[in-house]
């Protein structure tokens, strides 16, 4: 995957509009027709003590999340990128989809702390590697700078 080429996507996307509400649809959009073998790429935004479904791709998905659940929960309590190569040896795994067999999340920030993530399944195992761990704080880089949420 070339993420350099999703990141310059992305800033042109954030040309035409800044907003969160379009800019995370469409980014969620890019992933999930760019990415191979993912069957959910979206975001969670931080509300209050916890995530609310942002937009994305893909089939339905759980709506709250509380801080420190699940890969998402877990991830934005630790601010901290987690790749799960098997999501179901990973304890207080939420099954929203039962095809998802591994996951990344991705903390995005705003003032310096954590707003939302950047959450990906895919229906393969031991599907995310350090490069796409590398590229997708990248891209999440990419909306701290460019995005506005109002």
């Amino acid at each position: 995957m070339d993420y350099d080429l999703l990141c310059a996507q992305l800033e042109s996307l954030a040309e035409a509009e800044r907003w969160y509400v379009p800019l995370l649809s469409n980014a969620a959009a890019l992933l999930y027709d760019e990415l191979e073998a993912v069957n959910w790429a979206g975001f969670y935004l931080l509300r209050g003590d916890r995530l609310v479904l942002g937009p994305f791709q893909g089939k339905v998905a759980c709506i709250h999340i509380p801080m420190g659940r699940g890969v998402c929960g877990t991830a934005a309590q630790r601010d901290a990128t987690l790749l799960v190569p098997d999501v179901h040896a990973f304890a207080g795994h939420i099954a929203c989809d039962s095809a998802s067999n591994s996951e990344i999340v991705v903390p995005i920030h705003r003032d310096g702390k954590v707003a939302a993530v950047l959450d990906i399944d895919s229906p393969v195992k031991n599907r995310f590697t350090e490069a796409d761990r590398v590229g997708l704080e990248a891209f999440a880089g990419v909306l701290e700078r460019e995005m506005e949420i109002k």
